[in-house]
């Protein structure tokens, strides 16, 4: 029974991993080293990959000078010591993926997976599942846990968010190799909240590095990684990098970056388990829920404002008419592992 266990186990990892198979996506040998390019230039590489993605998937690895990485729906204040960071010289920038803000530097080595799948929770888990596996051969106790992390013996050496397009999953994370532990604990401002639900006292307590558990290099280790998780090569040609650094423009803009400032009649914050942070804020005209903004780490399945803000504007602001629109919505359909009744009780509070 137990030979039987262990062959069993050993095909399901084939099975992972066999999935999670991709090309390796190249810059071309034109493209200049000097200056490096921004965060915001490997995002748009994502969204570019999205488009020509095969069957197989794509894979790529980056690093960047000192950045801090918002999700798309945090407040950058709440996330961010902007003084430290403009002090320091690091650059802050938000992605277009939900989840919470992360720290990169050059020992911070960025992983972009890019899949031709509308699902986008079982290309997240079977990408996870295949870094995990990858760790392990290099003989780690790593494993795939929580929302989005990897762990090696139960601290986080990588978190990873995805972003969802037409037929088309995006998921990207992080690869703690070494870091700047001193910008990391400054430049990023985690709520207390966030800290306790993963019962540590301090980021630097809930992480680990690479290179705290491996002899090999920095690009060793990075050599390993594309032998690993994929088999062959796609090359960029100078036309696509001309269409990446157009859309590269949506993301430098202040607007994108900065702007989630609305105003409200009340804010409600709760972290709620597999979910994440989330504030809402509910502006009423006390007849009518008249707009909404939801803010936090949460992952987003759909377009926020297309398919939950638009749909509950104009809404009887009563728990009945709520409930009834909510229900039409599914808040599981917008934010992952969000139930309704949770949405109910963020933006209508039982105290009203």
């Amino acid at each position: 029974m137990t030979r039987a266990l262990i062959i069993f186990v050993a095909d399901f990892n084939a099975i992972i991993y066999s999935a999670c198979e991709m090309k390796y996506l190249s810059l071309p040998k034109s493209f200049p080293v000097e200056p490096a390019p921004l965060l915001p230039f490997f995002l748009a590489m994502e969204e570019y990959a999205a488009r020509i993605v095969d069957d197989d998937g794509l894979f790529f690895m980056w690093q960047v000078d000192p950045t801090v990485i918002f999700g798309r729906n945090q407040v950058v204040e709440n996330e961010v010591n902007i003084d430290y960071c403009r002090q320091h010289g690091i650059k802050m920038f938000r992605r277009k993926s939900g989840g919470g803000c992360v720290y990169a530097d050059r020992g911070n080595i960025m992983f972009s997976c890019i899949q031709r799948s509308s699902d986008v929770t079982t290309t997240f888990a079977a990408y996870t599942s295949a870094v995990s596996a990858m760790l392990c051969r290099l003989g780690l106790n790593a494993v795939a846990t929580g929302r989005n992390d990897i762990l090696i013996d139960g601290l986080k050496v990588s978190g990873n968010a995805f972003y969802h397009l037409p037929h088309r999953s995006i998921v990207h994370g992080t690869m703690l190799f070494t870091t700047d532990n001193a910008n990391m604990l400054q430049a990023i401002t985690p709520s207390i909240e966030k800290l306790q639900s993963k019962g540590v006292a301090s980021v630097r307590k809930h992480v680990t590095t690479l290179s705290e558990h491996l002899s090999i290099g920095i690009e060793e280790f990075k050599d390993f990684a594309r032998a690993s998780l994929t088999d062959d090569e796609v090359v960029l040609s100078d036309d696509a990098i001309k269409e990446i650094r157009a859309i590269e423009q949506t993301y430098l803009s202040p607007d994108f970056i900065f702007g989630r400032h609305r105003q409200s009649s009340f804010t409600q914050k709760e972290r709620i388990e597999n979910v994440g942070e989330i504030t809402a804020s509910v502006t009423t005209n006390r007849r009518l829920l008249t707009d909404i903004d939801l803010s936090g780490d949460f992952f987003l399945l759909s377009d926020l404002e297309s398919c939950l803000f638009a749909p509950l504007r104009g809404v009887a602001y009563d728990e009945p008419s709520l409930r009834e629109a909510i229900a039409k919505i599914g808040a599981g359909n917008v934010i992952l592992n969000l139930t309704d009744k949770q949405l109910l009780n963020l933006i209508y509070p039982k105290q009203q």
